[in-house]
């Protein structure tokens, strides 16, 4: 069953350095998966924070599904994130250091047909960073542009 389904944090990555990246599963209900098989994900202000030893993602907007009924889904609600304890404790400890934060990347399906979240271990970027970011990513651009214009 290969899906292909892959919704990305393009944010993410101009926000912030991404140090470690992890792959989580996620609960999640019976409407909301057929959503994510939909495409009908934002991830517009997310970050993963723990309750009570355990990892939730929060403002992840999941649209309600469509042919939903009365048991539709809240779509902001926040979702339990399923990974082992011994990747629980060693990203607690990481994050209890100053500066970081846990973002969501990229959601897919896998090929068993489960939903599963890749969050990051990021540290914000400063104003200087992300100009210096844009000025790599349009640099690179005009060199692929010039390539291009040399096949031709």
């Amino acid at each position: 069953m290969s899906s292909q389904i892959n919704i990305k944090n393009k944010k993410a990555s101009y926000q912030y350095e991404l140090l470690d990246t992890y792959t989580a599963g996620i609960q999640l209900t019976g409407t909301e998966i057929k959503s994510i098989r939909s495409g009908s994900v934002s991830f517009v202000d997310s970050f993963c924070v723990f309750k009570h030893n355990e990892l939730w993602v929060k403002g992840i907007h999941i649209a309600e599904y469509s042919h939903g009924n009365i048991y539709n889904h809240d779509p902001k609600r926040d979702r339990k994130l399923l990974l082992n304890r011994k990747e629980l404790t060693k990203i607690s400890r990481k994050i209890t250091e100053k500066g970081y934060t846990l973002v969501p990347v990229r959601l897919f399906i896998n090929e068993n047909g489960l939903a599963k979240l890749e969050i990051s271990l990021a540290k914000g970027k400063r104003a200087f960073d992300k100009r210096e970011s844009i000025k790599r990513k349009d640099m690179k651009r005009d060199i692929d542009r010039l390539r291009k214009d040399e096949r031709y």
